[in-house]
């Protein structure tokens, strides 16, 4: 097993139709206002930015993230992720009674010094690191298509 080689999988259930999420979603320079743990997204350009985010444990991660697929009508966001991790996050959103599913999927090989030196031990704590992560954005992602 590779320690430093992470899957990761969300479900998010949202209000509104997937356009509307997909709206959100697409435009990650907004992603501080609704998600706690994305610091800072400094655009490179129409199609790439830096993102630094940190969640509970006490480290930032940076990447760069560069758009892989936009697809509205497809309901697919796709990135490819280098720095701090390595790898490629998508989004899929289908509709449902509730409004949108959108399902996170990510794979990642992180290249951060400090968590590949503690691959081992830390690894359930990177996990619940992510998981709190995703809970927040979720939440914060609702709240925001419920008063915009």
């Amino acid at each position: 097993m590779d320690w430093c080689h992470y899957r990761f999988r969300s479900v998010w259930e949202l209000p509104g139709k997937p356009a509307r999420v997909f709206a959100a979603l697409e435009q990650p320079e907004d992603y501080p206002l609704w998600w706690p743990q994305v610091r800072e997204v400094t655009p490179l350009d129409d199609r790439s930015g830096i993102v630094r985010f940190r969640s509970f444990l006490p480290y930032d991660l940076v990447v760069t993230a560069r758009e892989r697929r936009n697809d509205p009508a497809a309901g697919v966001l796709e990135i490819a992720m280098s720095g701090d991790l390595d790898g490629w996050a998508r989004w899929r959103l289908t509709p449902n009674a509730a409004g949108t599913l959108a399902r996170y999927d990510q794979e990642v090989e992180v290249r951060k010094a400090l968590m590949r030196r503690l691959a081992v031990p830390g690894r359930p704590l990177f996990r619940l690191n992510h998981a709190l992560m995703m809970r927040a954005g979720q939440r914060g992602l609702a709240a925001r298509l419920r008063t915009v």
